[in-house]
């Protein structure tokens, strides 16, 4: 399964990789992308959504998920 996560904040490559690192820990998911300058993630695996969303640091925001 595919997620996809709008995150604000995210102004860098130091900043994907936080997001990156912060939601590899997160059980059932197998791969993290993102995109600064997409303002989003893409995460692989079967990972509920909610622990996804409280994974990520407190610096950004999430906007959606789909």
């Amino acid at each position: 399964m595919t997620t996809t996560m709008r995150i604000s904040g995210m102004t860098c490559g130091g900043c994907e990789t936080s997001v990156v690192e912060a939601l590899k820990g997160v059980e059932g998911v197998t791969d993290v992308s993102a995109d600064h300058e997409a303002d989003e993630a893409v995460v692989e695996g079967d990972a509920d959504a909610l622990d996804l969303i409280a994974a990520v640091p407190e610096a950004y925001e999430v906007e959606s998920t789909a």
